[in-house]
């Protein structure tokens, strides 16, 4: 068994880490603060590759495995979770279903752009009445002589608002099966749609400069042509999506953990009490040895993962389980983390404030800790 990163995932991390350190870093404080979504930013997490990390090169995309993946979202969420969540909610949701379900003519037309950080794409599942219940989705799709006519809305939509946004794959009521239960389809819904609105949210504890929508649809018109692979298989589709994200905010979880123990760590070697680093009180150094194993156990779970996918073999339930351990642990550390700092941990002039709030979006969004362990739960027999 052999634990070592090859030499291109290791100049992958170094790349990323470079990047996440120089751009990222030295405004990821003041975009939070001002609740700003920087499409400039964006554009430059595009531009060394940090979008289509995994899709094909015929489409725009790196041709990169989930390994090389998940290590670029850790290393960017190890400094800012607010652009992580732009990536991973980009590439695993956005880019996604565009990818594994749509036409070679969607494909082509949607991907390069989505692929280079152009554009970005948003994934339509969340509404107002249906969270953990993504099949009580009440957005409804009915057909027309002309295609479809959309009505509905979704919420806390990743991507959706802002005017990088290209449109959003909507999953929406489309009839009744045989056995008289909601049929589910997914439409591709283009920014520019008559009827498509999106409306930014603001006042978030977390993720602030990321952006995050509500979106409405109003009679909103959509061509045959634009559902997404075959009528009826939408809920197939967006759960199929949602274990593929799922490593992906299992990389922003251990992101997170690593760099508020970095963050922590540091500030233990050069707060002094009682005339020495608080780093050589046992209290101090106890914490930090048990953040420090999580963390690791945590990257050893979610790569293990991350290899299962990349090799074709079974990964449903050793995702869930990186999404639930790396998100619990990242709440785990980043608590720890502040009560290192003390009093200054509750500022905002130090960043593991920040790490403090960020970490408790990852035990809600796309499946929370309870809904992973439902599923874990199945998968071992229960």
């Amino acid at each position: 068994m052999d634990y070592s990163l090859s030499d291109e995932h290791q100049l992958i991390r170094q790349t990323v880490r470079e990047f996440a350190e120089t751009e990222i870093k030295p405004v990821a404080a003041e975009l939070d603060e001002k609740e700003e979504f920087s499409v400039e930013l964006t554009k430059k997490m595009g531009e060394v590759g940090l979008f289509g990390v995994t899709i094909p090169e015929e489409y725009g995309g790196h041709g990169l495995d989930y390994l090389a993946y998940c290590i670029a979202l850790e290393e960017i969420a190890r400094v800012d979770g607010s652009q992580a969540a732009t990536l991973t909610a980009a590439n695993s949701l956005g880019i996604g279903p565009l990818y594994y379900y749509g036409t070679e003519e969607q494909k082509h037309k949607y991907l390069p752009d989505l692929c280079s950080g152009q554009k970005l794409w948003a994934f339509g599942l969340t509404e107002p009445n249906a969270g953990s219940d993504s099949r009580g989705t009440q957005t409804k799709g009915v057909q027309t002589d002309e295609g479809w006519t959309v009505n509905g809305s979704k919420i806390f939509i990743t991507n959706g608002s802002s005017e990088m946004c290209a449109g959003v794959t909507v999953q929406a009521i489309t009839g009744k099966t045989e056995n008289g239960r909601p049929e589910f389809t997914c439409f591709i819904v283009e920014a520019e749609n008559p009827g498509f609105t999106a409306k930014t949210m603001h006042k978030k504890m977390m993720w602030r400069a990321s952006d995050t929508a509500e979106l409405y649809f109003d009679d909103c018109r959509v061509a045959e042509g634009d559902i997404l692979g075959k009528r009826g298989e939408g809920s197939k589709q967006m759960l199929e999506t949602l274990d593929n994200g799922r490593l992906g905010v299992a990389a922003l979880g251990l992101g997170c953990a690593q760099g508020a123990y970095e963050l922590a760590l540091n500030y233990a070697k050069e707060r002094k009490q009682f005339g020495k680093p608080i780093c050589k009180f046992q209290a101090i150094a106890f914490k930090l040895a048990d953040m420090a194993t999580k963390i690791e156990l945590a990257r050893n779970l979610l790569y293990k993962a991350c290899w299962l996918k990349d090799t074709g073999a079974p990964f449903s339930k050793e995702a869930a389980m990186a999404k639930l351990y790396c998100s619990e642990i990242a709440k785990e550390v980043a608590d720890e983390a502040v009560q290192i700092h003390g009093g200054y941990g509750l500022m905002k002039e130090y960043d593991v404030e920040r790490f403090y709030r960020d970490q408790r979006l990852l035990q809600i969004g796309e499946g929370t800790s309870e809904i992973q362990r439902l599923v874990i739960s199945r998968m071992i027999g229960c």
